[in-house]
């Protein structure tokens, strides 16, 4: 079974952004991150251009799996570690797919090609130590360090119950594409792009606006070509657009979350009544609104040629308290019990997104991938345990 999450058009480099660094695990610290016997990983694809907000997405997913421990693979410089694109928590590892450049950034001035396209990544290393983790193996990754553009030491990545891989390409390769069990495209505008890189390249790694206005107008080519088809494979896409409720406003959010039907296992999210098409401005009184106000939707809909059913929220909120009254009137979303998704929005309440539905579809996602590693981990158990009863 096959996942794949697109989110489209930010309208606000807020949407996504990067979060407020996470904790990194303090020395000698010792995640539960070991394979039960037999255990086979649940592995997850994230495809999107550089700079995804991967540290926000992982802080929903952690938290709500209960883990407590996120950070970089050996704590970062300032923990006395190296340089490092891996993050790692109690129960998940998330590799950056940069680590499989082909050539460094001074290779690549030569080849003249950009990292967006295939020829400059290692595939087939790709797929063999995707391959070796799923196996429950440990494999020695490939570092491609951010700050300098070189290709470091490699890493010793030990496999884990979930596994993310983030980047350019998780889809482009089919042998890989095999191997994911759950994958999301997040597709950012070229306007939030360029903010968000601002942000980051200048404050974070020290880029000149100029430099960074020149890599985005030198990826775009390749990222049309080789990056934004994958999302034609979206069994669940986000898409995060401007607002409908005011053409003036430049920074409300209004965010789809579009669910194939007739995927396996996975039953899409929908408001009020399933299959039916609906309109709904939640009460003023119920659920506060800065201006232009707020408004959602549910419905069926036709997508690159497949039936869907989106969920649409516009606007955002004031007070996360009150979305247990938006979560009352939504269905399958995979929560265990009443007010559990607004609980995991306000434990993370300062992460960016948190006041709209960017927030809220990146929770639903990792409600979505919780329920698969369970059901993974189940089905997993049952077998162990009829093998177990014929050979007794």
């Amino acid at each position: 079974m096959k996942f794949i999450v697109s989110a489209a058009f930010l309208a606000s480099a807020s949407a996504f952004a990067p979060a407020t660094p996470i904790h990194a695990p303090a020395s000698g610290t010792q995640l539960n991150m070991a394979l039960e016997a037999g255990q086979v990983p649940l592995v997850i694809g994230v495809a999107a251009d550089s700079g995804c907000g991967k540290s926000t997405f992982m802080r929903r997913l952690t938290s709500i799996f209960g883990g407590d421990v996120v950070g970089p693979l050996g704590g970062g410089f300032g923990n006395g570690g190296w340089e490092t694109n891996t993050l790692v928590s109690d129960l998940t590892t998330v590799i950056c797919l940069d680590d499989y450049h082909l050539n460094d950034r001074g290779g690549r001035k030569v080849s003249g090609l950009t990292a967006l396209n295939p020829l400059e990544n290692n595939f087939d290393l790709m797929y063999e130590q995707i391959k070796a983790l799923k196996e429950g193996k440990t494999v020695e990754k490939p570092i491609y360090n951010h700050v300098n553009g070189t290709l470091d030491t490699p890493e010793t990545i030990v496999s884990t119950p979930i596994i993310i891989f983030e980047g350019l390409h998780p889809m482009h390769d089919e042998r890989v594409l095999e191997l994911l069990d759950f994958s999301l495209y997040l597709d950012i505008s070229p306007e939030v792009k360029l903010n968000w890189k601002v942000q980051r390249d200048m404050e974070e790694r020290g880029h000149s606006l100029e430099s960074i206005m020149a890599s985005i107008e030198a990826r775009k080519p390749d990222f049309d070509a080789f990056i934004d088809p994958q999302k034609k494979n979206a069994d669940m896409t986000i898409e995060v657009l401007p607002t409908q409720l005011d053409e003036e406003d430049k920074k409300t959010l209004r965010v789809r979350c579009i669910q194939k039907d007739g995927v396996d296992n996975f039953n899409p999210c929908y408001i009020f009544d399933e299959g039916s098409t609906i309109e709904w401005t939640p009460a003023p009184g119920k659920l506060a609104s800065p201006a232009p106000g707020m408004k959602l939707k549910s419905g069926k809909e036709e997508y690159f040629g497949n039936d869907v059913s989106v969920v649409e929220m516009d606007g955002s909120f004031d007070n996360i308290q009150e979305l247990v009254y938006v979560e009352s009137a939504l269905s399958n979303t995979k929560t265990k019990f009443f007010g559990e998704m607004t609980q995991a929005m306000l434990g993370l309440a300062e992460a960016p997104g948190s006041n709209n539905g960017t927030g809220l579809m990146q929770t639903l996602a990792a409600f979505a991938i919780r329920e698969l590693y369970e059901k993974k981990a189940a089905t997993a158990k049952k077998s162990k345990s009829e093998a177990a009863a014929a050979s007794s």
